[in-house]
C-alpha cells in the first residue's frame, strides 16, 4: 500500500466530515487507506463515519490520550509506505497527495514534506514553514521579531528546504517515522510537530516545503488560543529545549524568562466579526432551505468574478471541486471584509471560519 492518511479526531464531527470527503476525492487513483483515531469525542463523529465513510478504519480511544500518543497508536496499524498526518479541520485538493508523492519519490534524502496552508478565509498560515526555534529565535518571536522563526527564505509558492512543519499536515515515509519513534509522548498537545521535524533533521534527512499545493486548515477548531493552550504550548517548549539543547545557566535562563513572559502577556484573541449584508451561493442551483436558515436573500452564481465587501460566499461542493474552493479562497485574500462558508456534498449544513484563531461557525438547514 502506498499511503496511509492518519486523522486524529476530537469533537469536530462536521469538520471531520468535510475533511474525509476531500481526502476520499484525493485518493481515487492511489492505493491508500484512511485511519481515523478518536480521542473519546462526545459528539456523533463515530456514527457519522460509520454511516458515510464505511471504508474508513475507525480506532476508538476511551479517553483523551493527547496528540502524540493517539497518532502513534494509529501509525502502528498503518499499512502504507508513506504516512500523512492530517488534522480533521483541513481540506485537501484532489491532486494534493499525487503531487506530493510524485515529489517525494524524486528525493533520496527525504524527511518530511509540508505544503502551503491557508485558513478558512484564504490567508496564508506562516507556520506552514518554520526554522528550528532555538531559545534565541523563540525569544525574539515572543518580542515581536519573527523573521528568524519562519522560513522566510522561501516564498509561499516555492519548493525548497525548511526545517519545521506543523502537525496539521505532514507527509513522510513510515519507516522514517518509526526510526525516530514517532511523536514524543511527553507532549500532550503542541510542540510534538517541532520535535518530530527536528529529530528527523538530526538523522541527516532533509525536510522539504512544497508550496505548489495548498491545503485549507481552519485551525481554530483544534487550536483555541486560551489559557489552557498557553500552558500546554509553553510547557511543550520546555520539553523541547530540555530534550535537544545543552543545558547551561544561560540557556536555562533564556527559556525560563521567555516562558514566564509569555504567560504574562498571552491574551485570548479578539473575536473577529464581519458585518454580513449579502450572501452569495456559488453553485448551479439555489438551495431554498439554506436561504431560510440564513434569514437573508441569497444570490446564486456559477462563478465568482468580483468579490463584494460585507458578503459571505457559500461554496457548494455539490457543484465545485475541492481545488475550486481552495482557488477561490486564495484569490480573495486581499479582501478583508468578506467571509466564506463551505457546503459539503450531500449535507444539510455549512461551515466556515472568519479567522484561524477562533472556533468556526456551523449552520444547519
Amino acid at each position: 500500500m502506498e499511503l496511509s492518511v492518519v486523522i486524529l479526531s476530537y469533537n469536530v464531527q462536521h469538520f471531520l466530515q468535510l475533511c474525509l470527503q476531500s481526502v476520499e476525492a484525493a485518493l481515487t487513483t492511489i492505493n491508500a487507506e484512511i485511519i481515523v483515531i478518536d480521542n473519546n469525542s462526545k459528539d456523533q463523529s463515530k456514527v457519522m463515519v460509520e454511516t458515510h465513510f464505511p471504508n474508513v478504519k475507525w480506532i476508538q480511544n476511551t479517553e483523551n490520550v493527547g496528540f502524540s500518543k493517539a497518532n502513534n497508536q494509529a501509525v502502528q496499524q498503518a499499512k502504507g509506505n508513506y504516512l500523512c498526518i492530517l488534522n480533521p479541520d483541513t481540506v485537501v485538493a484532489e491532486n494534493t497527495f499525487t503531487k506530493l508523492l510524485e515529489f517525494a519519490e524524486t528525493k533520496t534524502d527525504l524527511g518530511i514534506v509540508g505544503c502551503q496552508l491557508i485558513d478558512g478565509n484564504g490567508e496564508f498560515l506562516q507556520e506552514s514553514k518554520r526554522n528550528v526555534p532555538t531559545p534565541k529565535v523563540a525569544l525574539k518571536k515572543l518580542l515581536g521579531k519573527s523573521d528568524m522563526y519562519y522560513a522566510n527564505h522561501l516564498e509561499k509558492h516555492q519548493i525548497g528546504k525548511a526545517s519545521i512543519f506543523v502537525g496539521a499536515f505532514m507527509l513522510l515515509k513510515k519507516e522514517v517515522y518509526l526510526k525516530v519513534n514517532g511523536f514524543d509522548e511527553q507532549y500532550f498537545m503542541y510542540g510534538e510537530d517541532i520535535d518530530l521535524s527536528y529529530k528527523i533533521e538530526k538523522l541527516g534527512l532533509t525536510n522539504y516545503y512544497y508550496g505548489n499545493t495548498t491545503v485549507i486548515h481552519f485551525k481554530g477548531e483544534s487550536t483555541l488560543k486560551d489559557n489552557v493552550y498557553a500552558k500546554r504550548f509553553f510547557g511543550a517548549m520546555q520539553i523541547f529545549y530540555k530534550s535537544h539543547f545543552k543545558s547551561n545557566v544561560f540557556t536555562n535562563s533564556i527559556v525560563w524568562f521567555a516562558i514566564q513572559l509569555a504567560k504574562l502577556i498571552q491574551k485570548p484573541p479578539k473575536q473577529k466579526s464581519i458585518a454580513i449584508n449579502n450572501y452569495v451561493l456559488v453553485s448551479n442551483k439555489l438551495v431554498p432551505k439554506l436561504q431560510m436558515a440564513l434569514k437573508k436573500s441569497v444570490l446564486c452564481v456559477k462563478e465568482v468574478t468580483v468579490f463584494k465587501s460585507n458578503t459571505d460566499y457559500v461554496l457548494d461542493l455539490n457543484y465545485l471541486k475541492f481545488r475550486d474552493v481552495i482557488d477561490i479562497l486564495k484569490k480573495s485574500k486581499e479582501k478583508k471584509i468578506i467571509s466564506f462558508k463551505i457546503l459539503p456534498k450531500n449535507t444539510n449544513f455549512v461551515l466556515g471560519s472568519q479567522t484561524s484563531e477562533n472556533r468556526g461557525e456551523i449552520f444547519h438547514f
